[in-house]
């Protein structure tokens, strides 16, 4: 019984290392793709309107990006068919110009009174529909950066954001960062606040 568990143990280890490894591997596919959310769906929606769009949203926040720098594009199919707005990936050429293109929509937003809207990206209907962009997270980041944004929100930490697929939260402006790995660790967060 005593090797039973023991060899139970073990093999759990082993499994938390072979999910490390995998989303480490995720995350390396997905380090160069962003998402924009709450896009209205178009009719008979292609590629070519979907390139359109982020050539718009390339023009408006002055971030030049061209076709040839667009390895893919496509809109997530959700659960819901009757939820149009699901999130667009984009797959760029570079992690640099991922970054850029997030950084000058942040930037964009910072700016301009008018936050990014469908209107940036091209539509005449839906005009005032807000979108969002941000890194393409794994799904186990996803959950991660959810559950972190619920630190934020109790007012336990000050600060929670992603980069390179990562979720980091700091409890004060010059505090130290600390970077969220699990489920877990989050309910250890909250239960120190």
């Amino acid at each position: 019984m005593l090797q039973l568990e023991n060899q139970t143990k073990e093999d759990k280890k082993y499994i938390t290392i072979l999910e490390n490894k995998i989303e480490e591997m995720e995350m390396g596919v997905r380090k160069s793709n962003f998402v924009i959310k709450n896009v209205p769906k178009i009719a008979n929606e292609s590629k070519e309107d979907l390139l359109g769009m982020i050539t718009s949203l390339s023009n408006n926040i002055d971030c030049s990006i061209e076709k040839y720098e667009i390895k893919d594009i496509y809109r997530v199919r959700g659960k819901n068919s009757e939820n149009q707005n699901n999130p667009i990936v984009v797959e760029t050429g570079s992690t640099l110009l991922r970054n850029q293109i997030l950084k000058m929509g942040k930037s964009f937003n910072i700016k301009h009174k008018a936050k990014l809207c469908a209107k940036h990206l091209g539509f005449r209907t839906n005009e005032d529909t807000p979108i969002f962009l941000s890194e393409h997270l794994t799904p186990k980041g996803s959950r991660l950066y959810f559950l972190a944004r619920d630190l934020k929100k109790s007012g336990a930490y000050k600060h929670c954001w992603t980069a390179y697929g990562k979720v980091y939260v700091r409890k004060e402006d010059q505090g130290p960062t600390i970077t969220i790995r699990s489920e877990e660790q989050i309910h250890q967060l909250l239960l120190k606040a």
